[in-house]
């Protein structure tokens, strides 16, 4: 079977582990707040009523077109599309494509930081696959102004970050909602992931800093999921009313 995504792939060892997903949405959970285009996420309603749903419906399309055969991953695609134009049609206004290229750029940008933070330093091609994968998603989504190569993209996110985020009212009533379906407790490991993972810039605009806690706690993780004991610590820190569906991303 011909996939949208080599088998050998490290994009797929990256999105076949619950552990990097959420790293990789500690830090798009950060960036989405201080989007200039973050109204679009309220216009619905469902991103405040329900935060960590939402996560989990983005999850599950990206993981069908990373897993998927080539036909059925474009089939996803064109249905992530589809849900947009309905939305735009709904307000009378169409999304920037600079806010599109900022959600796949995050896409990029967390996944290679979450593998980083959790596994090991990747290579210049391994960098190079992911990108190539979530561009492959933005071409076929039609989206204008995409970069043509890896070094352009790294240019582009770091243009990206200066002049599309800002804090405003609605990232603090995000932060407010993350607060409230997390718990105090949970809200503050998202917090130290954001910490971690999140480039200097959303740092600064989320006054994000202070001792990185969760770095030892993340040696002391690596020991126990070598030996399998990594149960009680998801146990944890997992929200109990979406623990199966995250314990459920695990792939292979």
């Amino acid at each position: 079977m011909r996939y949208f995504v080599k088998e050998d792939s490290v994009v797929r060892k990256i999105w076949g582990n619950p552990d990097t997903i959420l790293f990789i949405f500690a830090g798009a959970s950060a960036e989405f707040a201080l989007n200039k285009a973050v109204d679009w996420l309220y216009f619905t309603g469902r991103l405040p009523a329900d935060p960590i749903g939402r996560l989990f419906s983005t999850v599950g399309y990206a993981k069908k077109i990373v897993f998927s055969g080539h036909e059925d991953a474009l089939r996803a695609i064109d249905q992530i599309t589809a849900i947009h134009k309905n939305v735009e049609a709904n307000r009378g206004a169409k999304i920037p494509d600079w806010a599109y290229c900022d959600v796949l750029y995050m896409l990029i940008d967390y996944s290679i930081r979450a593998f980083e933070v959790l596994e090991r330093k990747m290579t210049e091609v391994e960098k190079t696959e992911v990108f190539e994968v979530f561009n492959a998603v933005g071409l076929r989504m039609g989206i204008n102004g995409l970069p043509q190569n890896y070094s352009d993209w790294k240019e582009s996110r770091d243009l990206h970050l200066e002049t599309n985020m800002a804090y405003g009212a609605l990232t603090a009533d995000l932060y407010k909602q993350y607060r409230k379906h997390l718990g105090a407790v949970r809200f503050a490991i998202l917090k130290q992931a954001q910490n971690l993972i999140a480039p200097p810039q959303v740092k600064k605009l989320l006054s994000l800093k202070g001792v990185k806690l969760l770095v030892p706690v993340i040696a002391v993780y690596k020991i126990c999921r070598l030996f399998k004991l990594d149960g009680p610590v998801k146990d944890l820190i997992l929200p109990t009313r979406y623990k199966e569906q995250i314990l459920a991303l695990k792939v292979g």
